[in-house]
C-alpha cells in the first residue's frame, strides 16, 4: 500500500506541489493525470525518495525512507538513464547486486524475453534505441518484484507489442496485490487499466475519483481530465 499525506514540495519560493493526499490500496491501479508542469514527476520523485518534502509518505505502513520500504518499491522513470559502457546484461547484474538478489538469472531472462531484449543482451547502454532503452527501463523497474510500483509516462517510445506487454504486466501485478501508481498525460494509454484517477494541475489535485464513481456520473476519463483542467463540460 502507498499512502501520501499532505505532500508539499517547494523549490525556493516556487510551490511545485501543495498539500497532496491519497492512498493506493493493495491490488489497485491509480492513474495520475495532468498537463505538463502539473507536478506529477515532482510527486513521483518525492515518493521514491529522490526529493525532500513536507508531509508523510508510507510504503506498506513504513516511512518511504525506511530500508524495507526502499526494497519494496519499484520505479520506472520517464527518461531512462543508463551507463553508456555497460551492456544490457550488465545493467541487470548491477541491479541484482545492489539489491543483493540471489538466483535472479531466470527472472532476468524471462523479462528480457518478454520485452524483446533477449537478443540484445550485449548491446551497450550507448547503443540502445529510444524504444529499447525504455524497455530496459521497464525490465529493471520490474526486476526486483516490487509490491509498490511507480510508472512515470511508461508508454512513451514503446512499440505496440511492448505496450501490450506492459499493460498485461500491470494487470498481473494488480491481480497479485501490488499497488501501482501510473503517471501520464496520454489518457488513451491507461483508459482501461485504472481503479482510481487523480487529476493534477499547477501542483494541486483538481479531481480524485474512482472508476465506479465516474461510471455512475456517466463521464469518461478524458472528460474528467478536461473538466478538471480546462473547465469544459465532461465528455461522455
Amino acid at each position: 500500500m502507498l499512502e501520501v499525506a499532505h505532500y508539499t514540495k517547494r523549490y525556493g519560493r516556487t510551490l511545485a506541489c501543495r498539500d497532496i493526499s491519497f492512498t493506493v490500496p493493495d491490488g489497485s491501479v491509480t492513474v495520475l493525470l495532468g498537463p505538463n508542469g502539473a507536478g506529477k514527476s515532482t510527486l513521483m520523485k518525492g515518493i521514491i525518495g529522490f526529493l525532500r518534502f513536507e508531509g508523510q509518505i508510507r510504503i506498506n505502513g513504513l516511512p518511504n525512507t525506511d530500508p524495507k520500504s526502499r526494497r519494496a518499491i519499484g520505479y520506472i522513470p520517464e527518461i531512462p538513464s543508463f551507463y553508456p559502457n555497460l551492456t544490457v546484461s550488465e545493467h541487470v547484474e548491477f541491479v541484482a547486486r545492489a539489491y543483493r538478489l540471489k538466483n535472479y538469472r531466470e527472472r532476468a531472462g524471462e523479462l528480457l524475453e518478454q520485452y524483446d531484449l533477449a537478443d540484445h543482451r550485449k548491446k551497450l547502454g550507448s547503443e540502445l534505441s529510444k524504444g529499447m532503452a525504455q524497455k530496459l527501463n521497464i525490465c529493471l523497474g520490474l526486476f526486483t518484484e516490487p509490491t509498490v510500483l511507480l510508472l512515470d509516462e511508461p508508454f512513451i517510445g514503446l512499440d505496440p507489442h511492448a505496450i501490450k506487454e506492459l499493460k498485461r504486466t500491470i494487470e498481473e501485478l494488480r491481480a497479485k496485490g501490488a499497488s501501482l501508481l501510473v503517471s501520464t498525460h496520454i489518457i488513451d494509454s491507461v483508459d482501461m487499466l485504472w481503479d482510481r484517477a487523480i487529476v493534477m494541475q499547477k501542483g494541486v489535485v483538481r479531481e480524485d475519483t474512482s472508476r465506479e464513481e465516474l461510471d455512475r456520473r456517466g463521464e469518461s476519463l478524458e472528460g474528467l481530465f478536461f473538466a478538471a483542467t480546462e473547465g469544459r463540460t465532461a465528455a461522455l
